[in-house]
């Protein structure tokens, strides 16, 4: 029995250590991907000697990215908070960018999309402070209610 649980354990760690060289060449590629999309948005501002709004939330989308990889690379998770700034950002973008051909309804529904999404935010952010994780607590004690 004992010589099954020592094949699985090193069949686990084997798959492990595959699966996060993938990860990591994953983030990598996505990192690169999207350092050269914000140099190539910088060269067509510079190209077009003008910036528009649509261009900031374009390269704040990219930051938003970049440090989605960093907080990941840093923590070894993803905060669901960061792909709802992205959609957000995403969002404004879109209505920012297609206003004058959008219906009355379609800018509705991309502004309700934007508040929804606004709210999801907050509840996770409140549920974070009013019920942290127990490693959260660990690190301040202030902190009243832990998550058993």
């Amino acid at each position: 029995m004992d010589i099954r649980s020592h094949t699985f354990d090193r069949l686990r760690k084997f798959f492990s250590s595959g699966l996060d060289i993938v990860e990591y060449a994953g983030l990598l590629v996505i990192a690169i991907a999207t350092a050269i999309a914000m140099y190539q948005e910088a060269m067509v501002m510079v190209d077009s000697h003008r910036v528009t709004l649509a261009d900031l939330l374009l390269m704040f989308l990219y930051l938003e990215v970049l440090a989605m990889i960093g907080q990941y690379l840093r923590s070894g998770q993803v905060q669901v908070r960061f792909p709802l700034y992205i959609g957000m950002v995403a969002l404004a973008r879109y209505l920012i960018l297609d206003i004058k051909d959008m219906s009355e309804l379609r800018m509705l529904a991309v502004a309700a999309a934007i508040f929804l999404l606004t709210l999801a935010v907050l509840a996770i952010r409140y549920g974070h402070v009013r019920f942290p994780y127990r490693e959260d607590a660990e690190k301040d004690p202030d902190k009243a209610y832990v998550r058993e």
